[in-house]
């Protein structure tokens, strides 16, 4: 007599069930290499590596991938359905777009703890989208915007209905998914058991900002501009050679943004630059060297706004505030563009933790203000290790703003793009409910 139990047959978790094997297979397989491109970088980590890392040979992984490419997609991928997953149940459980919001904000810290603690799989930060060629990167960018546009619906809705103070649904948005997808870079320095704390109080920076009045905004007034020289002395071979590196700098920038580390060609560069090959290379060694390079230029810009936002501004809200807004002309106007971190993992790591130094360093700086602005009354008492890393996030997700929203005025665009930081999303005072 058949029964109807369907593990007698071969299916369910059956240890002769292949589909079932293959796919439990496939998914092991993406998640170590999620775990290593996030933490050493596509161009670092071999197909070997992976193999090796999970006791396969390389042979049995070309079962399931052939190219490192096709790797990666298949990691990205898994990541927007994991993602798109997430924002089913969550509109299943959730009916209001302020707990929806909040839900996805704190699931992403939840989603890292549980990798971390081997409870759940590892998925890729999505660094190098601009890498992927031709149908893969076509696919992996209509499945991020499907998500985009999702999360910014609860947005509109939540307008809508009074629930969110008015702002522009695409730049806060932007802002939100920027600060949360940097959490892979720094959540590694929190104690595990406080991870969840930190996801809470995340969540409530979202919601009320960092400003001590809830509608203080982001604080404005004039900004300087940058001072670029136009020209330069003949015989001064020292400042040519200067103003032909930072030529490089900047155009190399723009690439290693748009077309990512391995999409990015130094002769293309020099071709765009309208110099020889041999005076390109005169001044740049090879590919890596000028991605160093470009995170340097960054960040001596970075710190140079540090330094007028102290010198001109009083309180550490105006303070943080110039810091924001002129971080953002300086990656939008003619001085930029600054350099994205979606490159970071393609620096060797010895250079990579160079950088991130000098980065954490300078965020730092940040969080200093708006510990200043806790001293003088102008911000609320919040985490400021915690509030520095959400704004960085956004800082460096701003420099792409340009592909989502056309910007009339950068500085209109600057003030409602970080809002959402300083001001927050509800229009409910801190404290008074809890989601």
């Amino acid at each position: 007599m058949k029964t109807g139990n369907s593990q007698s047959r071969g299916g369910g978790s059956s240890p002769f069930n292949r589909t079932a094997q293959h796919d439990a297979k496939r998914a092991a397989i993406l998640s170590q290499a999620a775990r290593l491109f996030n933490y050493k970088g596509s161009r670092a980590t071999t197909l070997r590596d992976i193999a090796e890392s999970l006791g396969l040979t390389k042979t049995s992984l070309y079962y399931y991938v052939k190219t490192k490419e096709e790797l990666i997609f298949q990691c990205y991928m898994a990541t927007l359905a994991h993602h798109h997953k997430t924002l089913d149940e969550i509109e299943q459980q959730f009916a209001s777009p302020t707990e929806r919001v909040c839900a996805f904000y704190q699931r992403n810290f939840v989603n890292w703890l549980e990798a971390t603690e081997g409870r759940a799989p590892h998925f890729a930060v999505l660094l190098e989208i601009a890498g992927l060629k031709g149908e893969h990167r076509e696919r992996v960018e209509a499945e991020y915007i499907a998500m985009f546009k999702r999360l910014r619906g609860y947005l509109r809705t939540g307008i809508e209905s009074g629930e969110f103070r008015d702002c522009e649904p695409t730049l806060t948005t932007l802002a939100i998914l920027g600060s949360v997808d940097w959490a892979f870079s720094w959540l590694h320095s929190i104690p595990r058991d406080e991870v969840l704390a930190t996801a809470s109080e995340a969540v409530d920076l979202l919601l009320h900002g960092i400003a001590s009045s809830p509608d203080a905004g982001v604080p404005a007034g004039p900004l300087p501009e940058a001072v670029n020289a136009s020209s330069v002395l003949g015989f001064d071979r020292k400042e040519q050679n200067r103003l032909k590196q930072e030529a490089f700098f900047k155009t190399g920038t723009w690439f290693f943004n748009k077309k990512g580390f391995n999409g990015t060609s130094l002769d293309e560069i020099a071709e765009h630059l309208n110099v020889s090959k041999g005076a390109f290379y005169y001044h740049i060694k090879n590919k890596e060297d000028l991605l160093y390079n470009c995170y340097e230029r960054s960040l001596d810009i970075i710190e140079r706004i540090h330094e007028q936002a102290i010198a001109t501004q009083d309180t550490g809200l105006e303070r943080a505030g110039f810091t924001c807004r002129r971080t953002f002309l300086a990656q939008n106007s003619q001085e930029g563009p600054l350099i994205r971190y979606n490159s970071i993992t393609a620096l060797p790591m010895d250079r990579r933790q160079e950088i991130l130094k000098r980065t954490d360093a300078s965020n730092a700086l940040f969080g200093d203000l708006l510990q200043q602005g806790i001293d003088d009354g102008s911000v609320r008492e919040v985490n400021t290790f915690v509030a520095q890393q959400l704004i960085a996030g956004a800082m460096n997700a701003a420099m792409e703003i340009d592909l989502w929203y056309k910007m009339d005025d950068l500085d209109t665009a600057a003030n409602e793009y970080f809002r959402v930081l300083f001001q927050g999303l509800s229009r409910t005072a801190p404290g008074s409910k809890d989601i």
